[in-house]
């Protein structure tokens, strides 16, 4: 009997949640994130009114906004007295919504993408120095790539990884290579600095980038990137097959309708494309 409790722990819960809530949330964090919700509905506030809204203490309400204060989520007008959203909480909340908004935009220019080229369509953006692919829209050919939704792969040996480091400065690139390397995967992979800038140049001056059996042999990738309001890449389109189907007669083609995709995603997310 004395293991009861133990027994009737869920998996996956970590032992000891003490003097949190019953389903295993930190308490004072909940509390905080419902002063929080609270300031989002309305605006701004009292501290007495925030306090009589969500039910708590004006003390208690008191502290977490200062601790939250601290942090940037939320600002203390000393004029009008007044609590509201930070900045911090309003760059939290934009990240989240370019991500949602980039997913959505692209999901018909993807299947516009496959249509026209015949090939499997990605969508990925860059993560901790390599790649996370959001979406894809597959091929109905037998021989196809398949890159389930948050598949990791390396920034130097994909398409959509070149097309956004080609976007980066020198300096983010470099630090990325101390971080990763650049380990080899086929004989096509492009595992020294000089190499790989080389590609990244071409990249930028064409305006879209290529896998050629890099990560894979026998597989080709063709990519280019989506950029944002600032005209930075936030994301990158591709397609990609196999090599057969990719010959160097069909590059330029297929190129030029990856870029187009891209182009109408980046126009559909309100973005920009940088100057060249």
């Amino acid at each position: 009997m004395a293991d009861e409790a133990t027994q009737k722990r869920p998996r996956g819960r970590p032992k000891g949640t003490g003097g949190d809530a019953p389903t295993g949330t930190v308490q004072a964090l909940d509390r905080g994130l419902t002063v929080l919700s609270a300031l989002a509905r309305d605006g701004k506030g009292r501290l007495s009114d925030i306090a009589m809204r969500v039910g708590m203490p004006p003390s208690s309400a008191y502290r977490l906004l200062t601790t939250m204060q601290a942090h940037g989520l939320v600002a203390f007008d000393e004029a009008g007295q007044d609590w509201m959203i930070g900045v911090e909480a309003f760059r939290i909340g934009s990240a989240f919504i370019a991500q949602v908004n980039v997913t959505e935009a692209a999901r018909e220019p993807m299947r516009q993408l496959m249509r026209d080229t015949g090939e499997t369509a990605n969508l990925a953006i860059a993560d901790e120095g390599g790649v996370v692919f959001m979406s894809q829209v597959e091929t109905h050919n037998p021989i196809r790539a398949f890159f389930r939704p948050g598949t990791r792969g390396p920034l130097h040996a994909s398409g959509i990884g070149k097309a956004l480091l080609a976007e980066m400065n020198r300096d983010e690139v470099e630090a990325i290579l101390r971080h990763r390397g650049l380990p080899e995967y086929t004989r096509r992979t492009l595992t020294t600095p000089d190499r790989l800038f080389t590609d990244l140049e071409n990249t930028r001056t064409r305006g879209w980038s290529f896998d050629d059996e890099e990560r894979y042999i026998g597989m080709r990738c063709v990519a280019a990137s989506i950029f944002n309001a600032h005209g930075e890449a936030v994301a990158g389109i591709s397609v990609s097959g196999p090599t057969v189907r990719f010959p160097d007669t069909r590059l330029t083609e297929i190129a030029g309708k990856v870029r187009e995709a891209a182009a109408n995603v980046t126009a559909r997310i309100g973005g920009v494309e940088p100057d060249r």
